[in-house]
């Protein structure tokens, strides 16, 4: 070995260095981004705080609290309010315009601020507190919003902070959607799409919540899913209403308003949409069960040869996967007399119902109709919307998600979908071929109830997790 092997400054000792240099500038790089998350942690924190509850009646609704909630992602995200674009739509929806290096199909990530309505009664925590418990990757963040869908909104939020300071541009223009109103009609998103379309803004991927990556999907699958809406149930509200004279109720007919009204939500109960296993179920279960093992694996991934086996298999395994089959329907409100001792001269019941695809809202009705069979009983719809669109299962813009679904989560199963929930990308159904419905979230079924329940929290890792995934898509668009 000669001299200047050793020598100093020679490339042998420059190549120690740099050896040395590794593990100190990876810690610095490891330092820097937990400190991030901490501090992403604080802003998602201070905007869980902000009680921007949804109401019917917008009359009911606290702007002020919608108005502080602007004004404090204004406050929190300089980075992005410099370099975006940013208009107020619908009065209270934000979007934003990142502008693009070439002209292109744009893209849209999005997410609503607004929740559903909250006190504190019977919270283990606050819901506007947004305590953390726990230590280290066992933190809990608790709060209204935390799952639906603010930790969504502040995930882009922050990974477009920390990208747009590198100088990143995307390839073609970006914009955010953040929605103030999901929760109840949507007015925001829709605003946007037809603010849009007069624009001559060409669509393509949309991305809003939806699925997330769940657990023990099926038994003998051992990996975690990633869920990926690629279509939504349509949501609607059918009103019953039973009308006939009231009287006092010390002398009641044989038949009251409220026993024709009882008899026909009994009979909607004993009498449920038939079930069937349609494309994207169909999809899921042979993309998800070629990863189960035996009897699991043999029998999934034959979808057509064992239809009728999986139908029972899948409507008595959970609700969520029942309400995978079929049209639901839930009887959500009731109404009768305004006095106890008076007979109700009018009783009309609320029915929620969620529309498979392949069915529609005129199918759904006349289908009530018949299963009630009294004509007393007035089925009307009160608001409708038709099952979305199908989007591509498969083609680049699938890949570059499931892509970044993976990077995020390297052992999950990426599959399509039918979202059983609403949400505001159904908007944009009618402009893209590829609008998809993805939260970027570990969830357990016990967190997954707390959606519009008690006791909303997630994980503070799976949230930091979220930001990792919104990165890494960002950079591929």
């Amino acid at each position: 070995m000669s001299d200047a092997a050793d020598a100093p400054g020679s490339g042998a000792e420059a190549g120690s260095r740099a050896a040395a240099a590794q593990p100190a500038a990876t810690s610095a790089s490891q330092s820097t981004r937990a400190a991030g998350d901490e501090g992403a942690l604080e802003r998602m924190r201070a905007l869980v705080r902000i009680p921007t509850i949804s109401r019917g009646d917008a009359a009911e609704v606290d702007w002020a609290a919608f108005e502080a909630f602007v004004a404090a992602v204004e406050e929190l995200y300089p980075a992005t309010h410099g370099a975006l674009e940013r208009e107020l739509v619908g009065g209270h929806t934000l979007l934003f315009r990142w502008k693009g290096t070439e002209a292109g199909p744009a893209s849209v990530l999005m997410a609503h601020y607004d929740v559903v309505a909250a006190t504190d009664e019977g919270w283990r925590h606050p819901p506007f507190a947004a305590e953390v418990t726990g230590r280290g990757d066992d933190r809990v963040l608790w709060g209204r919003g935390t799952l639906d869908n603010k930790a969504s909104a502040v995930s882009i939020l922050e990974a477009v902070e920390r990208t747009v300071t590198t100088g990143f541009a995307p390839r073609h223009d970006l914009y955010l959607l953040f929605g103030h109103d999901e929760e109840v009609d949507g007015t925001g998103a829709a605003a946007v799409v037809d603010l849009l379309t007069a624009r001559g803004v060409r669509i393509g991927l949309v991305l809003d919540e939806g699925g997330a990556v769940v657990e023990k999907l099926f038994p003998t699958v051992d990996r975690p899913v990633a869920v990926v809406g690629v279509s939504e149930k349509g949501t609607t509200m059918f009103r019953l209403t039973v009308e006939q004279p009231g009287g006092h109720a010390s002398t009641p007919p044989r038949d009251t308003a409220t026993n024709r009204l009882a008899r026909a939500i009994v009979r909607l109960s004993k009498r449920p949409f038939p079930s069937r296993i349609n494309p994207v179920t169909g999809r899921m279960l042979a993309t998800v069960g070629a990863h189960g093992r035996g009897a699991i694996r043999f029998v999934f991934t034959r979808v057509n040869l064992f239809r009728p086996l999986l139908v029972l298999v899948l409507s008595r395994l959970t609700d969520e996967t029942a309400a995978l089959l079929h049209t639901t329907i839930a009887v959500t409100q009731l109404s009768g007399s305004l006095a106890a001792n008076a007979l109700a001269e009018q009783a009309t019941a609320v029915v929620n119902a969620r529309i498979a695809i392949g069915s529609t809202v005129e199918g759904t009705r006349r289908r009530l109709e018949r299963v009630i069979a009294d004509p007393a009983v007035r089925v009307e719809v009160q608001s409708a919307n038709e099952p979305a669109p199908v989007s591509q299962m498969s083609g680049p813009t699938w890949n570059l998600l499931s892509d970044a679904i993976t990077s995020a989560y390297p052992t999950a199963i990426v599959t399509p979908y039918v979202q059983t929930g609403a949400t505001d990308s159904r908007q944009f159904a009618t402009l893209s071929r590829t609008v998809y419905r993805f939260s970027p979230f570990e969830m357990s079924s016990d967190e997954r109830a707390t959606l519009h329940a008690k006791d909303e929290r997630m994980s503070v890792s799976t949230f930091f997790t979220g930001i990792r995934f919104f990165e890494g898509l960002i950079a591929r668009l």
